[in-house]
């Protein structure tokens, strides 16, 4: 099974990126690599020449993190991928991280499948692959199965996917459409991904061995940098389900005096 690993980058996560290089050239046979650059310039002096470059520039409410994974699939597609794995800039792959996918795969070629996550400590830079089967440390919030196994996910678990790490095959990805381009900037695409996908009838199913490792950067919870995209992307999304994503956020932003609810709605309160 030619497997495609595809991450969307920016100059920002430079160091992250080169990790990930290193890690996946230690884990990865032969496969293909395709990387969409998300500045609004084409990086210089970044690109691997290994890798299948491609440039999405932002919109005009910021970065394109959907359409460029998007674009970089159908560049996999292009180039002959039976497999799609999404892979985070921030992630590394663990060593079994693309076999596990490929065995899902193979069992359960109509599903979006996902694996666990580790977010490493700001003191956890590992060098190696061989260093981060003894960091497992998966993420509480999301299932962790034993290596080797698989399970679907509930229809309620389907707000658990994340982007960080994922696969699906080009047939489930075709079916699924994709990440819907109205999304920029941060917050509430991979919801509105997987929510498609359950629309559709897509299982969703949490696969055990497949470990990803984000690596430490500065965070802020909740993330105020970010409070204009998730009104805006979150009335997006309830545009199109009728219900708003990201609510323990935007209950934090509220009790913190930032926003207030209006109608259906939320707004910023100054």
């Amino acid at each position: 099974m030619r497997t495609a690993v595809i991450t969307v980058a920016s100059s920002a996560r430079r160091e992250h990126l080169e990790r990930q290089r290193r890690v996946l050239a230690e884990v990865a046979g032969d496969i293909v690599r395709v990387e969409a650059w998300l500045d609004e310039t084409p990086p210089d002096g970044i690109p691997d020449a290994a890798a299948l470059a491609l440039h999405v520039p932002p919109g005009p409410h910021g970065l394109r993190v959907g359409e460029g994974r998007n674009r970089a699939a159908a560049a996999a597609v292009d180039a002959g991928a039976e497999l799609l794995v999404f892979l985070d800039v921030d992630c590394l792959p663990g060593p079994e991280l693309l076999p596990a996918y490929a065995a899902a795969a193979a069992a359960h070629p109509d599903a979006l499948l996902a694996g666990a996550v580790t977010y490493l400590l700001s003191v956890q830079r590992p060098a190696r692959a061989d260093d981060l089967p003894f960091l497992v440390r998966p993420h509480r919030a999301r299932p962790a199965l034993r290596a080797g196994t698989t399970r679907a996910a509930t229809p309620a678990e389907y707000d658990l996917f994340w982007s960080l790490s994922f696969a699906a095959t080009p047939a489930t990805w075709s079916r699924v459409g994709g990440f819907h381009s109205e999304y920029q900037g941060y917050g509430a695409e991979d919801t509105d991904l997987a929510w498609t996908a359950r629309a559709a009838g897509v299982d969703l199913r949490w696969v055990g061995g497949a470990d990803a490792f984000h690596q430490w950067h500065p965070v802020s919870s909740p993330p105020w940098q970010h409070l204009d995209d998730i009104l805006r992307n979150g009335a997006a999304f309830h545009r199109r389900w009728g219900e708003w994503p990201m609510g323990g956020w935007l209950e934090a932003f509220a009790a913190a005096g930032a926003i207030e609810r209006r109608g259906d709605g939320w707004v910023r309160t100054g």
